[in-house]
């Protein structure tokens, strides 16, 4: 007796973003084995990144390099902000157009700089080399120990933070486990008034270990390790300050993974992403497992970053964490707004990207520093050109691992995404080659109604500019677990998938 179709919806897919640490057969349909050139977009579907705008017009000054490897905002008092950037050995100022700002007889040997403001100036500062220090006052960039308010001689310091009215920095070469700090509301005051230092080697939880980053947190000075991580309270008088707690064998394996996000700090530990925030009531430092459902995945791409450093940025505007793997062209996207039940956070992935540097601007625009100079993460095109983005399931077996399915049709919903072609996959028994079938969304050329359509064509429903899209696939093959997919060509228009019918005859027992 013939068995009736049946339909098998998955809403909203890729909700709860990708997992590639648990077993594929024991996961629902909510997450994805692949979401590239994704992102979760605010209604929970998965959507379209945005793409990639050259504001550099003359990339003359860092050509034969890695590009621009540190950007960076100036807030100036007068409001006139200005951009600073370094690469190829150079520090440079502007956009469209790169100034090189570089001091005369100053040598750089490197781009691994940290940029903070501070007090109206802009100070920079790199392991092995004098720290550098900007403002509209003096109207070039300057070595620090040249200003005319300098006490004694800045640490040529890795890491540098600006907060409780004063810097502190820490990773000297010669000394990795001190943290000095300047004298109140001077920068280039290291000797004198409230200036000083602390020693950490008596208090590492488990014996000698290196500072690697620093943040300011609720009231607190967190001292983040290779392997531990101090907590001090009372750093608005560093005279008084005092060991508040430690967190043994969770440390920070990289500067510029830490970024805060006013109510956490995130940063990448040797166990994946990483976040913790102080419950007030217990005076408790409670960790959250970020990257949980892509752990694996993520440490192994960072033990692949070799020859440059990885960076990281958050934005509140597009409540995404992003840190990028340069060497291997790799981002990890972390949706922000609500963390799963577990914790963790919904993650997608960027591929074939060489992002170098990241920073997010006071009017929340978020700037890339690569070959290309300066870009903006604007539009929907990467430096003029298409880019694809990709959805696949996990294995999916409709609640019967015993039955044989027969897939008879794939209707997909996509909303936006105008003109777009896109690559139907669809794939039986955990095989990786799949049967493919091209279907386009509507233009919006011509008029269409909701749930009309004749034989074959998509079913097309519009709401101002946005179009809501119902591509029809017929389907062949039979199995007992189905993957399907989409490849999507993006160019110009947002696309975002909303939801995935699967009608299907289930036959016999096998």
């Amino acid at each position: 007796m013939a068995q009736p179709r049946q339909n098998i919806t998955i809403a909203a897919p890729a909700f709860r973003g990708l997992n590639t640490q648990d077993s594929p057969t024991t996961l629902d349909a909510s997450f994805a084995s692949i979401a590239d050139n994704c992102v979760i977009d605010q209604y929970g579907r998965v959507g379209s990144r945005k793409g990639f705008l050259a504001l550099t017009t003359d990339t003359t000054l860092i050509d034969g390099s890695n590009g621009i490897e540190v950007i960076k905002e100036y807030i100036s008092p007068d409001g006139n902000n200005v951009i600073f950037s370094a690469g190829n050995n150079k520090i440079f100022s502007g956009t469209a157009t790169l100034t090189d700002e570089t001091p005369l007889a100053y040598t750089i040997t490197a781009n691994d700089w940290k940029m903070v403001n501070f007090n109206d100036s802009l100070y920079m500062f790199q392991r092995l080399h004098e720290p550098l220090v900007y403002s509209t006052a003096s109207g070039a960039v300057q070595p620090v120990s040249s200003l005319g308010t300098a006490v004694g001689t800045p640490p040529q310091a890795n890491e540098v933070l600006s907060a409780y009215g004063r810097l502190w920095v820490a990773d000297v070469s010669a000394d990795t486990s001190t943290v000095y700090w300047s004298d109140l509301l001077n920068g280039a005051a290291w000797t004198g008034g409230t200036s000083g230092s602390i020693n950490l080697n008596k208090v590492w939880p488990n014996g000698l270990d290196q500072v690697v980053a620093l943040a300011a947190h609720n009231d607190y000075l967190i001292i983040f390790g290779k392997n531990a991580i101090l907590t001090y309270s009372g750093a608005t008088d560093p005279s008084t300050m005092q060991l508040a707690d430690t967190i043994a064998n969770v440390g920070c394996v990289s500067r510029d993974s830490v970024q805060h996000t006013g109510t956490d700090l995130l940063f990448l530990s040797n166990e994946g992403i990483r976040s913790f925030s102080r419950t007030i009531q217990e005076k408790s430092l409670p960790m959250r497992d970020i990257s949980k459902n892509v752990r694996n995945d993520l440490l192994y791409i960072n033990t692949q970053q070799i020859n440059s450093p990885l960076r990281s940025v958050y934005s509140p505007e597009e409540a995404f964490y992003l840190i990028s793997f340069s060497d291997s062209q790799y981002v990890y996207c972390f949706d922000m707004r609500t963390p799963l039940e577990d914790g963790s956070h919904r993650a997608t992935t960027w591929s074939g990207l060489t992002l170098r540097s990241f920073t997010r601007l006071q009017d929340g625009s978020v700037y890339v520093g690569n070959g290309n100079g300066i870009s903006q993460y604007t539009g929907y095109q990467d430096y003029g050109s298409s880019y694809t983005m990709r959805y696949f399931s996990n294995p999916m077996n409709f609640g019967d691992s015993s039955r044989l399915k027969l897939l008879k049709e794939i209707i997909l919903t996509f909303i936006g995404g105008q003109g777009a072609q896109v690559v139907v996959n669809w794939g039986y028994d955990y095989t990786e080659t799949y049967t493919k079938e091209i279907v386009t969304i509507d233009s919006g050329s011509q008029v269409a109604y909701y749930n009309q359509s004749e034989f074959n064509v998509s079913e097309s429903e519009y709401s101002a500019s946005i179009i809501v899209d119902r591509p029809r696939t017929k389907t062949t093959g039979t199995g007992t677990v189905v993957t399907i997919g989409t490849e999507a060509t993006i160019n110009t228009n947002a696309l975002s998938l909303q939801e995935v019918n699967i009608q299907a005859i289930i036959g016999r027992i096998i």
